[in-house]
């Protein structure tokens, strides 16, 4: 299968509608009169979308810590942006004095050096572009300084592959700035590892790779969004609060300690790699649903083979595995399938026949005082009644107020380009706009 080219991936966004029910750490400004605009200098303004996607085989340690190379393979899931994404807005100009960005309304460090890194390689394929193409003048302010302004419409380090998708934003709208083309994932990989999958819509695999240059280890994707539309998946938000311990450092634990993890990304993997591509382009849902959860309960029992161990999930997760576990038996077939990464929060996965009763399901069993749609956001559901049958099999003692709300969404494309520029997140003086 060959990898698409970046014209491909690029899907065109009519407006960009911020969900403000989601948005975490609005911005706090630095006002705005003491800084000077940049109307009188030729400036280059570029906003796009990025999205979060879910590994339903899971990347959890590295080869290399610098270039983020995988031990082991991985695919994902790409949720539909209109629930869940990046919103990056990217300019140059003659004006600023130094690269600024700022995360969620807070202004960071630009020296980080996997930022640094992803900014260095777009300037370098943008030199290059301009050495190849014998070009005399400065290709999109390539000796400009740029300032970037980033948010996210879902909770920020949380378990929810919010690095991720910030990465492959910031990736995307660094290349639409600088005129840079063709295969990116490797430059948002060198930001986070999981970005490259984010980097394209649907159903998409990184590939480990074997070179010691990284060069070979690239996102690609299997099927587009369109692929199986009968999906549906449902984010249960456990939590919205920091994980206390970040992806990095737990990675970086395992691979010194655990056993565990050696032969899975050895012995495992490989084989459920092949399964999954088959079934996702099969549509084998019980398949699929099987690998995911076997695959989500093998990652988690790596960290807790990992010493000292490490904890992601808790007492409610765990209440989540076993009502879908219960659910399924109930109908004897695999119906619904779930996946954690690293932190509480569930992603469920099932077809849209089943999608409004397990709703209901977790509704039941996880009551909350929040109704409508300040509970359940996305995509719509439809009422459902709940057999007495099934609530009798499932049995467990309902945990009112433990699950936030539920994200209803479905699988959806990769990043693009926000075409009004209304929705600049960066005003005329190069500064982040205060969103009300």
């Amino acid at each position: 299968m060959g990898l698409p080219r970046f014209h491909t991936s690029v899907v065109r966004c009519a407006s960009l509608a911020v969900d403000h029910w989601l948005v975490f750490d609005w911005f706090k400004l630095i006002p705005h009169d003491c800084y000077k605009t940049m109307s009188d200098d030729k400036s280059n303004m570029v906003t796009c979308t990025a999205p979060v996607n879910i590994a339903v085989i899971k990347y959890w340690g590295k080869r290399n810590e610098e270039l983020i190379l995988p031990i082991n393979s991985s695919l994902s899931v790409t949720l539909h942006q209109d629930q869940l994404k990046t919103t990056t807005t990217v300019a140059t100009n003659r004006s600023f004095e130094e690269d600024r960005i700022w995360l969620n309304g807070k202004e960071e460090d630009i020296s980080h050096p996997r930022l640094q890194s992803c900014l260095r390689e777009i300037r370098r394929l943008a030199r290059k572009r301009r050495n190849d193409t014998h070009q005399s003048f400065d290709v999109a302010g390539l000796s400009q300084k740029v300032h970037i302004c980033s948010i996210n419409n879902f909770p920020t380090a949380a378990g929810l592959a919010s690095s991720a998708a910030g990465f492959a934003c910031l990736v995307y709208t660094l290349a639409r700035v600088f005129g840079v083309e063709g295969e990116l994932s490797a430059i948002a990989r060198q930001g986070s590892g999981s970005a490259c999958r984010s980097m394209y819509g649907g159903f998409v695999q990184w590939i480990q790779g074997e070179r010691d240059d990284g060069k070979d280890s690239l996102a690609q994707q299997v099927e587009p969004e369109s692929h199986w539309p009968e999906l549906r998946i449902l984010v249960l938000v456990v939590s919205a609060d920091r994980k206390p311990i970040g992806s990095t450092s737990g990675m970086q634990t395992s691979v010194k300690t655990s056993a565990l993890l050696k032969h899975r990304a050895e012995g495992v993997v490989p084989k459920r790699m092949g399964d999954m591509i088959e079934a996702v382009c099969q549509k084998d849902f019980t398949t699929f649903a099987e690998l995911t959860m076997k695959d989500s309960n093998q990652f988690h029992a790596t960290c807790l083979d990992t010493y000292p161990p490490i904890f992601y999930l808790n007492s409610v997760s765990q209440q989540i595995i076993n009502v879908v576990h219960r659910y399924n038996r109930h109908y004897g077939e695999t119906r619904v399938a779930y996946t954690f990464d690293a932190g509480p929060n569930a992603v469920i996965f099932t077809l849209e026949q089943h999608f409004s009763e397990f709703v209901q399901v977790v509704q039941h069993f996880f009551p909350s005082e929040i109704n409508g749609g300040k509970f359940i956001k996305g995509l719509p559901v439809d009422d459902a009644n709940l057999s007495e049958g099934l609530k009798q099999d499932i049995g467990l003692e309902p945990m009112p107020d433990r699950i936030s709300y539920i994200i209803s969404t479905k699988a959806g494309p990769g990043p693009c380009v926000v075409e009004d520029h209304s929705q600049h997140l960066l005003g005329s003086d190069g500064m982040p706009k205060k969103i009300l």
